[in-house]
């Protein structure tokens, strides 16, 4: 692996002071199945990735240990050797709809607040950063979404929307402060959104958002954003509440 860009820089960025192989294998294997990491490409080596994430080279060589019997790298050897990416995670929808059930309302409420305060944050550098060609590839990747067939597919092409307004913010801090978002929340929201509906819907309002941006008109890219993650939002509540409070047959 070359240069890292600026979301991969999120992906290897230090791990907590506590932490076990585990943390490695869950940072790598959601970097994967969000397409922050595809499959073909080459991590970088134990040392390099040591340093990355702040840890020891043996916690790195578990944690690889682990990914190579789950079938997502493989060791190549050879003068163009080295680990590469060869598959990506299962899904576990159950426990995907586990971490909905443990976030509380409060959470999803904050976790929803702080979305819309960084993706506002956002469109407003955007609006005065960008260049013309910035909007097309946005576009371009936008309307990725209306390719998708799988709710893991959704989640890639929602995810590298999402990333690519921060990137084009130009503002590290508040990229690495939107991986963090997107990761904790984006797979769980495609377990309650629907690959037939929402991806249209999704791509429609990426579309809205490209086109603010792209006329530099603030006030529209802000209610375009904000009504983009109050839907999301609110679908995951009302996901959350049916699950807690299940209404069943009623007896006439």
């Amino acid at each position: 692996m070359g240069v890292l860009n600026g979301v991969q820089s999120q992906v290897f960025r230090p791990l907590p002071d506590v932490l076990r192989a585990e943390a490695i294998v869950d940072r790598l294997s959601s970097a994967i199945t969000l397409g922050l990491l595809r499959q073909g490409e080459q991590l970088p080596v134990e040392n390099q990735l040591a340093v990355m994430f702040g840890v020891a080279t043996a916690t790195v060589r578990d944690a690889l240990q682990t990914l190579r019997e789950q079938g997502i790298i493989e060791a190549r050897r050879g003068r163009s050797g080295g680990t590469f990416i060869i598959g990506a995670p299962r899904t576990n929808l159950e426990s995907l709809r586990q971490r909905l059930l443990r976030l509380s309302m409060a959470e999803l409420r904050d976790m929803e607040d702080e979305q819309v305060a960084t993706a506002l944050a956002a469109v407003r550098l955007i609006i005065g950063r960008a260049f013309p060609h910035d909007f097309d590839r946005l576009e371009r990747i936008a309307r990725t979404m209306g390719e998708a067939t799988t709710p893991e597919s959704c989640v890639r092409a929602d995810m590298r929307f999402h990333s690519e307004l921060a990137v084009l913010s130009q503002s590290e801090r508040l990229l690495a402060t939107q991986m963090r978002l997107l990761t904790e929340s984006i797979e769980i929201m495609w377990t309650v959104l629907t690959v037939e509906a929402d991806r249209d819907w999704t791509m429609n309002d990426h579309l809205v958002i490209v086109a603010a941006l792209r006329s530099r008109d603030l006030i529209a890219a802000e209610r375009a954003v904000r009504e983009h993650i109050s839907r999301d939002f609110y679908r995951l509540v009302a996901a959350r509440l049916d699950v807690l409070y299940p209404i069943g047959p009623t007896n006439e």
